[in-house]
């Protein structure tokens, strides 16, 4: 029961957090047998929880990072959860004794439970996979070797986009199964060391095609900005698409990176990008120019959006903005990590809103009745909603009006940007249609170019 409220909860969790959540690939998730969920690990806690919600099997254990264990409120419900603490080498400035983990680990496994490892050892914010730790490979094919299950390694990548910010939209990708067949067992019995380590590599190899890697966060930013560019105007792309765009984006950029052509082509997108920055500015405000009427119009429309919410907003607003102010307070200035942020800002929500719900339920309970305190809450549940559909449309908003504002005084500037855009965006399709391989399936054919 414990564990069917968590799961529940988890559930709503994600889903509140998160705008979009897309998942590629779930028919590579085994539906019985035991699993070895190993994804990487860009955003704490919350990587657990997405792959919880979203994988598809439950009872899901995970071993997390002993660390977590140090949040007084996070302990309880990561011990109700089956979570395994891990103590790390590099944390511990020395040897660590996990014995008792992985015997608790191999448990699980022959139990035919699924366990969830996040193979870099500690959540991070590097722009690609860090050097995965042995454990995963080595919890595997020593279960193996005992001979009592066979066990399947799902590789799964978390792309995030804006991952720290609410209502953002995240893609989990679910990879091949690796399976620990009869030869794997027979490398590890003649060559334990050798057998984990090449394990390891080829799950590293699996976790790069189901993640997006960039050897810095500037290879990445040149990137986005290309991926912008070529993007036709009238496009909208999936979370699955973005990321998969942004990855053969990469992938050429790595290839021809010592090339003239592509070092000058990177400067002058350097170049651009700087320029949106120092103005204010986004790309798509460059994509169509920005009538007046067209302009008047989105602001309209986003204006009426709100006056629709806003009744039922209002109660929910109230109560909730300053549960939303000071969960944001406490992701952005009591983290041990930049990687720690999403997961504190949803924590102090979890530990916020019960005890809110609650004094309001007493509140109404004791001077109305019973029923109508069980009203209040249903009412309340349904206006948070409201208010966060207010929010979204309010920010909307916002961005409208400060882009007509901005567009309107820039004049001379804004026509260079359109011009120097112009040409980036010619010679961008120009090289991505003599180097894409013939047989590669695009994501827009030549039609979808007609409008930049």
């Amino acid at each position: 029961m414990t564990q069917r409220l968590i799961i529940w909860l988890i559930r709503v969790i994600t889903n509140t957090f998160f705008r979009r959540i897309d998942i590629a690939n779930i028919d590579n998730v085994p539906q019985d047998g035991p699993v070895i969920f190993a994804g990487n690990h860009p955003n704490a806690l919350m990587d657990g929880w997405l792959l919880t919600a979203k994988c598809g099997r439950w009872p899901l254990h995970f071993m997390a990072n002993a660390k977590l264990w140090n949040y007084p409120m996070l302990a309880p419900a990561l011990n109700a959860s089956g979570a395994i603490p891990v103590y790390s080498r590099e944390e511990a400035d020395g040897e660590v004794d996990n014995e008792n983990a992985f015997a608790r680990l191999y448990d699980v496994i022959e139990s035919g439970h699924c366990m969830g490892i996040f193979p870099e050892g500690i959540s991070h914010v590097e722009s690609q996979l860090s050097k995965l730790k042995t454990g995963a490979a080595r919890v595997a094919l020593a279960v193996a070797a005992r001979g009592k299950v066979q066990i399947k390694i799902v590789p799964c990548g978390l792309n995030y986009i804006h991952r720290h910010r609410f209502r953002s939209q995240v893609l989990i990708e679910f990879g091949e199964p690796i399976v620990i067949d009869d030869e794997w067992i027979r490398s590890y019995r003649m060559d334990e060391r050798q057998a984990v380590r090449q394990l390891t590599d080829h799950l590293a190899n699996a976790l790069a095609i189901v993640t997006l890697n960039a050897p810095d966060w500037r290879t990445l930013r040149i990137i986005q900005t290309v991926r912008r560019l070529y993007k036709p105007a009238t496009a909208s792309l999936t979370p699955s698409a973005y990321i998969e765009l942004n990855r053969r984006f990469v992938a050429g950029y790595l290839r021809d990176i010592h090339t003239p052509e592509l070092q000058a082509l990177s400067l002058e997108v350097e170049d651009y990008q700087a320029r949106l920055d120092m103005l204010g500015l986004k790309d798509h405000h460059l994509r169509q120019p920005l009538t007046f009427a067209r302009a008047s119009r989105k602001v309209l429309l986003r204006s009426l959006k709100m006056l629709a919410l806003l009744p039922l907003a209002i109660p929910g607003a109230l109560l909730h903005l300053p549960v939303g102010w000071i969960a944001a307070t406490v992701g952005e200035r009591f983290s041990y990590e930049q990687d720690d942020i999403a997961t504190l800002k949803v924590l102090a929500t979890i530990l916020l809103l019960p005890f809110l719900y609650l004094v309001i339920a007493i509140v109404v309970g004791i001077n109305v009745g019973p029923w109508w305190a069980l009203a209040a809450i249903l009412a309340l549940s349904f206006s948070f909603l409201a208010s966060v559909r207010l929010l979204e449309a309010e920010a909307g908003l916002l961005l409208s009006m400060l882009s007509v504002l901005r567009l309107a005084r820039l004049g001379s500037d804004l026509d260079d940007l359109r011009a120097t855009r112009a040409r980036l965006v010619d010679k961008i399709r120009d090289r991505v249609d003599r180097k894409i391989d013939a047989d590669t399936q695009r994501f827009f054919v030549r039609k979808d170019f007609g409008n930049n």
